[in-house]
């Protein structure tokens, strides 16, 4: 199977199949949308896939799809890319554990209308769409997700509304899915408008991993329709420095330019980014595009997932090592979002060695060993 090439007309990588395909088109995520890769016998065209890929591809038709945009496709190198093992199902995901989850955040038990959640006292989550541009194989929402079914209606919409009207505790609205980027412009705008219409709605966050799996959904007609919304921040997932395009960076910098506040939420997954130097550049590549690293999470244990599911040791292990090496701005908070609706965790290295009495014995990222006084006696001078 050829290599991607690059287009003669511009930088972007893409596959030997859209080579020809104009800039015009390419760029256009509706285009992008409409060419997506969705099965097996167009994905194997494409891409020279392993057996396991197969089976994985066999084993959950039916059940959770997969979809892969042309230029996310477009990223991908061997079986062992971090792009492929995040699009591409293998049998691993037939696999299930006794340990595993459908819902391993509780977000249905918490949900007092069918499509928001309600886990946390200040903040709810707004369920706007089953569609994404990618399917990842990670994805904490399998059981909806991709599914048709569960697309929200106008009278669930309009339940969630209410209730939010209903429940002024609630400051912090994310809206999310699926991907609401999936969305129209004129859709995504009626759903902000309604959301900020809600007086005790301070905050809207958009949970969206469109700059990662197409970037070209950031346009600077969408950021000019929903910057009159602010403050929105934007929550988005990129998870291996190979996502980390001139595409990808562009569309960061649009939303940095309209005023958008962006972070992170990386998840870390066996394989592909469980190592320092992963977690390093992509927090350098990160700030650098004006995008916050805010969260490096432990995954989820949904079904499916246990082939991508590292230690816990290995999070707290990553930040021991980079801790005093990377600036804290480019450093994720380590974070396991417990199973049954528990909430998030943070976790850190442990850098506390003991109490000798009034004095804590600290060691530094080299093993050297410092001292703090707690609560000193004061002294006559």
């Amino acid at each position: 199977m050829p290599a991607p090439s690059t287009h003669s007309n511009c930088a972007n990588l893409r596959h030997p199949k859209w080579r020809d395909v104009p800039d015009s088109q390419w760029n256009d995520w509706r285009w992008q949308l409409r060419n997506r890769v969705t099965d097996l016998a167009g994905l194997a065209q494409l891409v020279e896939l392993t057996p396991a890929e197969r089976d994985g591809i066999d084993g959950r038709a039916g059940g959770f799809p997969f979809a892969i945009t042309p230029y996310y496709l477009s990223l991908m190198q061997g079986p062992d890319c971090p792009v492929r093992r995040q699009a591409i199902p293998h049998r691993d995901e037939l696999v299930r554990t006794p340990w595993d989850w459908d819902d391993p955040l509780a977000e249905e038990e918490h949900s007092p209308v069918p499509i928001l959640s309600h886990r946390y006292p200040d903040r709810a989550l707004l369920y706007v769409t089953h569609n994404c541009p990618v399917y990842c194989r990670h994805c904490t929402r399998q059981r909806k997700v991709g599914d048709a079914r569960s697309a929200p209606s106008r009278d669930q919409l309009a339940a969630a509304y209410d209730y939010l009207r209903r429940t002024p505790q609630v400051r912090d609205v994310l809206v999310s899915g699926g991907d609401p980027l999936s969305l129209s412009d004129t859709r995504l705008e009626q759903i902000l408008a309604e959301l900020r219409s809600i007086d005790s709605v301070e905050v809207i966050r958009l949970c969206t991993r469109n700059p990662v799996t197409l970037p070209q959904r950031i346009t600077p007609q969408l950021c000019e329709r929903l910057r009159r919304y602010h403050p929105i921040l934007v929550s988005t997932h990129f998870n291996h420095p190979r996502e980390g395009t001139a595409e990808a960076g562009r569309a960061l910098e649009l939303l940095a330019d309209a005023g958008f506040s962006c972070g992170n939420q990386m998840v870390l997954l066996q394989g592909i980014n469980d190592n320092a130097e992963a977690v390093a550049e992509l927090g350098r590549w990160l700030l650098r595009h004006r995008c916050r690293p805010y969260y490096m999470f432990q995954c989820d244990p949904v079904a499916g997932t246990a082939h991508l599911r590292t230690k816990v040791e290995t999070g707290t292990n990553i930040l021991d090592r980079l801790r005093g090496q990377l600036s804290g701005l480019a450093l994720p908070k380590f974070v396991v979002d417990l199973p049954g609706g528990g909430g998030k965790v943070s976790l850190t290295p442990q850098r506390l060695l003991r109490r000798e009495g009034d004095k804590l014995v600290f060691r530094d990222q080299r093993g050297r060993e410092y001292n703090y006084v707690d609560r000193p006696k004061p002294v006559e001078l």
